[in-house]
């Protein structure tokens, strides 16, 4: 899990936390980029609810946990029923990704990533979609890896180029995206039509699925196609953050030639 402290052994950087109530008010009035906000479940201090409440007010993930699992996190011992969890970068708007590409004057190319919660493979589909000319990669609030150090160590720092916007509900954009001119391409292994004989010409968004389920139904349904990757060897599966870069370097490959 991406709030987890990390072994020095590994050479893996830790995420940066903010202990303590007071800490934590003063994060949220300066405009820090936080990525989640954990507090002791069952807590009726005043103080917690009310950084609850404002933290929700901002956008940020509000994760109830015994504390135990504070104690765990907790590297000054006095976290006070609170620790929140800052991300490497703040997040942009969707239409700062369409900013992106209307500038370097090319049809928007996205990935969206539904609920990928292993911060690695997050940290390696950023990594792509940088290489690839990704102009944006959209992941949501919930079920999903954040903007945390081990993602930005994942991307061997491309987090810190890409363009990451963080939404409440991913059919609600893929919904606006179709709005705005955007042909959306789900991936899966039933998909109708193999990567090699489909047209990723125009706006495109590549939504990549979960790492265990793959895309939610509600995802899937709000697709306009669905692509599957050749598969020729005894496994009928890669994994998301490969699958992503093999879907995407075909999108870059047509852009090249068209």
């Amino acid at each position: 899990m991406s709030e987890e402290r990390t072994n020095g052994q590994t050479g893996e950087i830790e995420n940066e936390l903010i202990e303590g109530r007071n800490a934590v008010i003063e994060a949220l009035r300066a405009g820090r980029s936080i990525d989640k906000i954990y507090i002791n479940k069952g807590d009726v201090d005043k103080t917690l609810g009310h950084i609850a409440s404002k933290a929700r007010d901002k956008g940020i993930v509000v994760v109830e946990c015994d504390r135990r699992k504070l104690d765990f996190m907790s590297r000054t011992k006095a976290h006070q029923g609170v620790i929140a969890l800052c991300a490497v970068k703040n997040f942009v708007t969707v239409d700062e990704i369409f900013a992106i590409a209307e500038e370097r004057g090319e049809s928007p190319f996205l990935v969206v990533c539904d609920e990928i919660s292993d911060p690695h493979n997050l940290g390696a589909i950023i990594r792509s979609a940088e290489c690839a000319g990704v102009h944006g990669v959209i992941i949501p609030k919930r079920r999903s890896a954040g903007l945390t150090a081990i993602v930005d160590k994942a991307s061997a720092g491309a987090a810190e180029h890409m363009a990451v916007a963080r939404v409440p509900n991913i059919p609600a954009v893929l919904k606006e995206l179709k709005d705005r001119g955007v042909w959306i391409y789900g991936t899966a292994a039933d998909g109708e039509k193999d990567l090699w004989h489909t047209d990723f010409s125009g706006a495109v968004a590549l939504v990549i699925g979960s790492e265990g389920d793959g895309m939610g139904r509600l995802v899937r349904e709000n697709c306009d196609f669905i692509v599957s990757l050749p598969m020729k060897g005894q496994l009928n599966s890669l994994n998301a953050s490969a699958a992503a870069a093999v879907t995407m370097y075909e999108v870059l490959r047509q852009r090249s030639n068209p």
